[in-house]
């Protein structure tokens, strides 16, 4: 998938603050015969608005943004950019996550659905490319779906230095044994840990500081499974393996030991429904 730039953009005044801007620019057109991606078509024309009101960071949006062919490519090039070391190149980085983003069909759809959930769920959000850019929990939540992958296919070396980078940079800790559904939005995401053998449904908000986790005295299959459309509020600890029913929610600061039916509000500390 491919998106178009407008050729006018070669001629813009903007340029003058990239030394390599013009010669670059011919690389950004379009195969036509290439399917349109809405999202990342939106994503661009958001990038050249927003170069026009802080013209200094046409650099910074031409070398994450205008400069890729696909939203994957993109991705790619912007979590190597943040996870890269002084041990870990950005090229290796690049690699990997180009080649994962690059050839699973349902990485790539549930990243536009996490876009959307972060654009329609997140009343701070004032656009994709403000969420693609600088939106921890939905960064950690990709590179989570590619250490997630490699996991699958026994590259766990790799998958947990992924992780170890991810937990170091973006402060959100998810074991890459852990099943993460669609329409994901980890909101703020400071301080959220979720365990190895986790699952999360479709269409979850975490808050910042929730804990899926065990109880220390289980071994194996110990960590929650969480429902589609539930709510996990700042700082709730769920523990266990225990199941939240779908449309559930669980208040701030509540610690979960037991089950929550579906639709149902679970508060305090023991957590007791409401």
């Amino acid at each position: 998938m491919a998106a178009c730039i407008d050729q006018s953009l070669v001629s813009n005044p903007l340029c003058k603050f990239s030394k390599s801007c013009r010669p670059s620019f011919t690389n950004l057109v379009c195969c036509k015969n290439e399917q349109k991606d809405d999202i990342f078509l939106k994503i661009r024309e958001e990038a050249q608005s927003d170069m026009k009101q802080e013209p200094i960071l046409f650099s910074y949006y031409y070398e994450l943004i205008l400069s890729r062919k696909t939203l994957e490519d993109s991705l790619a090039c912007q979590l190597a950019t943040k996870l890269c070391s002084s041990s870990l190149s950005r090229d290796v980085l690049m690699e990997v996550l180009s080649r994962v983003l690059g050839e699973d069909c349902e990485i790539r759809a549930a990243i536009r659905d996490d876009l959307k959930a972060v654009r329609e769920r997140d009343p701070a959000c004032i656009s994709y490319v403000h969420c693609f850019l600088n939106y921890k929990g939905f960064l950690a939540c990709q590179a989570h779906r590619v250490a997630h992958k490699l996991w699958s296919q026994g590259r766990t070396v790799m998958a947990l230095l992924i992780q170890s980078r991810v937990s170091e940079v973006f402060a959100v800790d998810i074991h890459p044994g852990a099943k993460i559904g669609r329409g994901i939005l980890i909101d703020h995401a400071t301080g959220v840990v979720i365990g190895e053998t986790s699952v999360v449904g479709d269409n979850v908000t975490i808050l910042h500081s929730v804990t899926l986790g065990g109880t220390g005295k289980d071994s194996g299959d110990r960590h929650p499974k969480i429902g589609d459309g539930a709510f996990l509020g700042a700082g709730a600890k769920v523990l266990g393996n225990i199941k939240i029913g779908e449309g559930a929610k669980i208040g701030a600061g509540s610690v979960v030991l037991k089950e929550v039916p579906a639709k149902r509000t679970a508060v305090g500390n023991p957590a007791r429904l409401v």
